[in-house]
């Protein structure tokens, strides 16, 4: 619990004063935000504001995760090492993509099937390496079924096993990089989901079946480190919020969005909760799909559109609603879907027990 404390909080005093400096040296690079013109004409105010900042979120983990383990004297676990390597991987793509941004002036980074195949990288790699590393119970990082709170009864051939892997991690990571589209709105949301993670990770450390087996208990791998891991996200989420809070001081950017969706989905796949993520991470679901309904619709109906602009919160930004209103409604719709998820959760517990 210790190391969990700790994480958390190193992490979060990382973003809080890292991100001050951070603002300075990407101003003095001149290292700002561009925005598109099809999008809504507010959002022309923010032209300029440094980007990038996921970069800060993305050292504050690691460095508030590594501290926390020499302060407790704890070994690394091979299931947090790699959620780590899938934070900073999927990161790193989103850099590049910001990078090119802001270097070549241009509102669009990598091209599309680029940034993919970088994703599509960074989840194989992450699938096959969490496939291997068994315990003394035989237990690898990720299991080969698929999950609600626990793995259902029947495995999938390996290959169907990375290509699951790919689909989570690929969605989740584009899911909160489309909710990214206002102050504060997908770093807000993030420490709420990564909060709940960390309660999850904890709980299933107190039922494991290493320690109290029973038919309820957790077939989980490591939950306690990946439990830390989770609390350094969180904190350094919410510590970035300070700054990225209306008026945003600076923008995480893809580095940053690209990096915690990526972390969401490597925690739900560790902790056997895969689908149960869909009702944790509602918010970003529902942004996803309301992107994926509008060019549904604007190519079955030949050009009309479902909503005034996608993703949805750029919708009711255009039906006038005002930026701070549209954040802390989406913020409240995410606690919502977070206080559900966490509910079923434990009450499939106690029904169990």
């Amino acid at each position: 619990m210790r190391a969990i404390l700790l994480g958390g909080g190193l992490a979060l005093l990382g973003t809080l004063f890292g991100t001050r400096l951070a603002i300075q040296v990407l101003v003095a690079r001149g290292y700002g935000q561009l925005i598109r013109d099809d999008g809504p004409t507010t959002h022309h105010t923010k032209r300029g504001t440094p980007t990038m900042g996921g970069l800060v979120i993305m050292a504050s983990v690691v460095f508030g995760y590594a501290l926390a383990m020499v302060l407790t004297q704890t070994e690394p676990s091979a299931s947090a090492l790699l959620l780590l390597f899938l934070f900073v991987g999927l990161g790193l793509v989103g850099f590049l993509d910001d990078y090119i941004k802001v270097v070549r002036q241009r509102s669009l980074g990598l091209r599309s099937k680029t940034k993919f195949g970088g994703q599509t990288l960074v989840a194989v790699v992450f699938a096959v390496l969490a496939l291997q590393f068994p315990d003394e119970n035989q237990r690898t990082p990720i299991s080969r079924g698929v999950s609600f709170i626990r793995d259902f009864s029947w495995e999938l051939p390996l290959a169907l096993v990375v290509v699951w892997v790919l689909i989570l991690i690929a969605g989740y990571s584009n899911a909160v990089n489309l909710t990214d589209g206002l102050d504060g709105l997908a770093v807000g949301s993030s420490v709420m989901v990564f909060a709940a993670y960390t309660l999850v990770n904890i709980w299933q450390n107190n039922q494991s079946c290493a320690t109290r087996p029973g038919p309820r208990c957790y077939e989980v791998r490591d939950s306690l480190d990946l439990a830390v891991v989770a609390a350094a996200i969180t904190g350094a989420s919410f510590g970035f919020l300070w700054w990225n809070a209306s008026p945003a001081k600076i923008f995480m950017g893809d580095t940053g969005s690209l990096s915690l969706g990526g972390a969401l989905a490597g925690l739900a796949i560790m902790t056997r909760t895969e689908l149960l993520l869909v009702v944790l991470g509602g918010l970003f679901v529902i942004v996803t799909m309301s992107v994926i309904l509008q060019v549904g619709w604007f190519k079955l109906s030949r050009g009309k559109r479902l909503f005034r602009m996608a993703p949805l919160q750029h919708h009711f930004e255009l039906t006038g609603w005002a930026e701070v209103t549209i954040v802390i409604r989406f913020w409240i719709i995410c606690g919502l879907c977070v206080g559900a998820g966490l509910g079923v959760f434990y009450a499939e517990w106690v029904a169990g027990a």
